[in-house]
């Protein structure tokens, strides 16, 4: 199985969304988990792990994790090619390297060249930046590429976006 997970937050309280869906080219997920939190830390640059790292592991403690073959987050996993990490790298470490995490990110990040790979999907001359641990970047790439969605932007991902702001 595989999560994505996004959070959207809104004044002092933070809404984290995952989808879990079996396949890559899966359209529709097998299930949705949400949790809303409040007295969420402000934001701190260089430090945005430190806001929603918490929250998607708090989220965590809804899933059977022995399920779970990788995670998909809305950002980077590392972030810069010495491999300072990003989100996804803090949950790697957090989840003692046991689940494979993917970084999706919209837009490109300066400090990191050779351990970020663009995807293209659809018409879209922007492509996404795709980031890992666990799993080599080709890999996870190519994970992102297959995704069910003609857009840019995966159907799956889409949706767990869409929900984290309703």
């Amino acid at each position: 199985m595989i999560l994505a997970f996004d959070t959207h937050y809104f004044e002092e309280k933070a809404k984290t969304v995952a989808v879990q869906f079996k396949h890559w080219t899966d359209e529709v997920p097998n299930h949705v988990y949400n949790e809303t939190l409040m007295g969420i830390a402000a934001y701190e640059s260089g430090a945005f792990y430190k806001r929603e790292l918490p929250c998607i592991l708090s989220l965590l403690k809804q899933i059977d994790l022995t399920v779970i073959d990788v995670i998909v987050v809305d950002g980077f996993v590392v972030l810069d090619d010495e491999g300072a990490l990003g989100l996804g790298g803090y949950l790697y470490e957090a989840l003692d390297q046991k689940i494979p995490i993917i970084g999706v990110a919209k837009n490109n990040f300066a400090k990191i060249n050779a351990l970020k790979m663009p995807v293209f999907r659809g018409d879209s001359k922007k492509p996404l930046y795709i980031t890992s641990k666990g799993l080599s970047l080709q890999e996870a790439a190519s994970h992102i590429q297959e995704m069910h969605g003609e857009y840019r932007f995966p159907t799956l991902l889409k949706e767990v976006d869409s929900i984290g702001r309703e």
